[in-house]
């Protein structure tokens, strides 16, 4: 389908201003939001001590899933790009199935920012701030203040993307001063080996439990943000070179923060804490609360103030991102011709972000804890995972003539491994979870029910068998977290290790079935025209950027 003139006009009105450091703090600065304040103690709840290991596995699952996307986004640096790959290599059918996943997965952090922001307010010393938290969700006053937050996130994207870039950049350097700061802190103030073993040992409650704490303590939330870099393509000075410098180096850089965090909340837990096992722990302001036990009052004061900053600077990139990402949907054909509008002056897609901040203030009336909130966006994140293994390599074999600035030899090994990654930890999520999210990803549908089946069958009909695949592979992962393993919440007619097995084999077989279901569609043919358009346009550009970033850096 041909985007409308108004649409693809709209789209030169980004501007190209994002250096490869401004990009690895929009990563970095997705990445270190809410995560670091909560993720820590979670993890430590499902996993122990083991929960240092799930950190591990959780970053290399999201590099190698981030590879496969660092290659997509240098080869259409367009913004919202996440959500177009799956449309340039199959069509509207798992275009849109992508599409949806990857926005219900990010859309819904930035009311968790905010409700994380609002649960540390809780412990303040002050009566009106006890009464924002109940201890299982926010009460109505802190569901209001928690809307405050949603529309000042909206608010500073709402002016330009230079104003975003410049506040981004100073609230990131003080994300990663902090947290730094209290793992020292807590280290050097207190650390007691025997947590490491105490309670069960290292791994108290198995290596399925560490499994789960990556799927749905916080992990896989907190390392989703190396897909804000790839939403701002279009606003890249040099998108081959600084896309994926920025992805992963947001990754291995919040990987070293996080282990140093967890680390410390290990050690710094006082015996009568651990009294009652891990799964016990239940910590309202889980870093503060440790700072004030061990006499750090003015840790436990930063970590309150870092609480409203750290959250809202990844709130703020998620709105920024998000808009883009209804862009891209737009473009797809799949949302009216307004969404797609940006605004000439500022560079911003202003009635996407309107349309976000309604979509946030819904999932904050209907999710009031950090906790619900992590566990649905962190499926709903694996199951957007699943296409960039596929459209890369399905890519490859469709339109071997694109330029790809990022191009690994070691794709061909990386995409199906990425792929078995990323069904191995939708379906550690545990079952009625995978369930849930799965209905919620099917609840999309009538959306694209309205715009395509009103075409003719032949127009429709390629589209429909290109994406049949996507459709069955969520069916059929359900069946198996249904059937799967009682550690992983299913029926226990499938047993451990023989349930692992098989969603690996299962997900190798997904892959290869959506790598040959790739066709040459529409939205394919029109973005080669776009890039070969401004192949011809932007020589002189790219090379003043290059020569800008070393002066920039």
């Amino acid at each position: 389908m041909s985007a409308p003139e108004s649409t693809t006009a709209s789209h030169h009105n980004y501007r190209r201003t994002l250096g490869t450091i401004s990009l690895t703090a929009v990563g970095l600065g997705s990445i270190i939001g809410s995560g670091w304040l909560f993720g820590a103690e979670r993890a430590a709840k499902l996993a122990g001590p083991a929960a240092l290991l799930a950190w591990v596995i959780g970053a290399a699952v999201a590099l190698v899933i981030a590879l496969t996307y660092s290659e997509l986004g240098s080869m259409f640096p367009k913004a919202g790009g996440m959500v177009r790959y799956g449309q340039y290599s199959h069509g509207s059918l798992a275009g849109y199935l992508a599409a949806w996943a990857n926005w219900i997965a990010i859309v819904s952090v930035i009311p968790g920012e905010a409700t994380a922001s609002v649960q540390y307010m809780s412990s303040w010393n002050f009566g009106w701030a006890h009464g924002l938290y109940n201890g299982e969700e926010l009460t109505t006053s802190g569901v209001a203040l928690a809307s405050v937050l949603l529309v000042i996130y909206f608010v500073l994207n709402w002016f330009a993307i230079t104003l975003f870039a410049k506040t981004n950049t100073a609230i990131t350097v003080f994300k990663v001063v902090v947290p730094v700061l209290t793992a020292s802190a807590l280290l050097l103030s207190h650390f007691d080996k025997h947590n490491l073993t105490a309670q069960g040992g290292f791994a108290p409650h198995g290596w399925n439990a560490v499994f789960t704490a990556v799927a749905t303590s916080g992990i896989v939330w907190a390392y989703n943000g190396f897909q804000s870099p790839l939403n701002l393509a279009g606003e890249a000075r040099n998108p081959g070179k600084s896309l994926p410098k920025a992805v992963i180096s947001s990754i291995l850089i919040a990987l070293v923060i996080y282990l140093a965090l967890q680390t410390a909340f290990l050690g710094a837990l006082p015996h009568d804490g651990l009294a009652h096992g891990w799964s016990a722990l239940n910590y309202k302001s889980p870093l503060a609360d440790l700072a004030t036990a061990w006499g750090l009052n003015w840790l436990a004061l930063l970590l309150y103030s870092d609480a409203f900053i750290s959250p809202s600077g990844t709130g703020m990139i998620y709105a920024a991102t998000t808009s883009r990402m209804i862009h891209g949907v737009q473009e797809n054909g799949h949302l009216p011709s307004i969404f797609g509008r940006v605004d000439q002056k500022t560079g911003v897609p202003r009635p996407a972000l309107l349309l976000n901040l309604f979509i946030a203030f819904l999932f904050l009336a209907v999710f009031r804890g950090w906790g619900s909130l992590a566990s649905i966006v962190s499926v709903a994140t694996v199951i957007s995972y699943i296409t960039g293994p596929v459209a890369v390599m399905a890519l490859r074999r469709l339109a071997p003539e694109l330029p790809r600035p990022v191009r690994l030899r070691a794709m061909p090994v990386i995409a199906p491994i990425a792929m078995v990654f990323g069904s191995l930890v939708l379906y550690w999520a545990k079952w009625p979870l995978t369930g849930k999210v799965i209905v919620l990803m099917a609840a999309g549908l009538p959306i694209w029910a309205w715009y395509e089946l009103r075409k003719p069958w032949e127009v429709l009909k390629p589209h429909l068998k290109a994406g049949v695949w996507m459709v069955a592979y969520l069916v059929v992962m359900a069946g198996v977290s249904w059937a799967g393993s009682k550690q992983y919440g299913g029926h226990g007619y499938l047993r451990e290790p023989l349930d692992l097995v098989i969603v690996a084999l299962l997900g190798l077989a997904f892959y290869f079935w959506g790598v040959r279901s790739a066709w040459s569609n529409p939205s394919l043919d029109q973005v080669k025209a776009e890039l070969a358009e401004a192949a011809g346009a932007e020589p002189a550009d790219a090379e003043s950027a290059d020569a800008a970033e070393p002066a920039k850096a």
